[in-house]
């Protein structure tokens, strides 16, 4: 091989049980565009372009548990958003159809799960 490919990172998957609501969420969470849309998959991206968020319905998907447990469904992966006011952002996460994580391992974070159960960590940038 002469060289290393170019590779574009353009959109991360979540799988969750209703793509469209999953993607609602995310949109009004975010300020984000959907921009592709069929039945059981929707992309959202901000207005100015970027990596954006798909969701893929799955009819089979089970939530992950927070925190790990041993032998229980783990995830897969969490997203890490930055914001300017952690109680602000948290109010307005839970009335987009978030919950706050019981636990909460460190007081500069909060832990939030989105409608699907997919951890999310909102912190101060």
């Amino acid at each position: 091989m002469a060289g290393r490919p170019r590779f574009s990172l353009t959109t991360v998957v979540l799988d969750c049980p209703d793509a469209h609501v999953l993607a609602d969420f995310y949109r009004r969470l975010l300020g984000w565009e959907v921009t592709y849309s069929e039945p059981d998959w929707v992309l959202v991206r901000h207005p100015d372009g970027g990596t954006g968020l798909s969701f893929q319905s799955e009819p089979g998907y089970q939530a992950p548990v927070w925190p790990e447990r041993p032998g229980e469904q783990q995830k897969m992966l969490h997203l890490d958003i930055r914001v300017d006011d952690l109680d602000e952002a948290e109010a307005y996460a839970v009335a987009a159809g978030a919950t706050r994580a019981a636990f909460q391992p460190q007081d500069d974070v909060r832990v939030l799960l989105d409608p699907a159960g997919h951890p999310l960590c909102l912190f101060l940038h």
